[in-house]
């Protein structure tokens, strides 16, 4: 994180949005009702591992939707952070999903039961 981050008003509520959640997803809409198929397929993952997580709906706000992308420097929505560290997006959560990794993640991290 940049001194300039610090000075954006946006990046400062995120950054304090991740350190306050062990497991946060920068999402299109809310988990109970996702606006787009990858943040879906993302809500999904996380449901069936059971892992409790906060839901950020991005579309509230354009300053918000623009600032997640310039805080992690990646381009695209949903994006999943994990005790402060950011994970990756759909493709990533889902790749992680299917090998195991994120699994064992979540559980190392003492965020599900192992």
């Amino acid at each position: 994180m940049t001194e300039t981050t610090t000075d954006d008003p946006v990046h400062a509520w995120i950054a304090k949005s991740v350190e306050e959640n062990p497991v946060i997803l920068f999402m299109k809409g809310v988990p109970e009702q996702p606006q787009c198929g990858f943040s879906a397929v993302s809500v999904q993952i996380l449901d069936h591992l059971g892992v409790e997580f906060v839901g950020v709906d991005v579309l509230q706000s354009e300053p918000l939707r623009q600032g997640i992308k310039a805080y992690s420097d990646w381009p695209t929505i949903p994006q999943l952070y994990i005790k402060g560290e950011f994970i990756g997006g759909s493709d990533i959560i889902r790749e992680m999903f299917q090998s195991g990794e994120l699994k064992t993640m979540l559980a190392e991290q003492g965020l599900l039961p192992a």
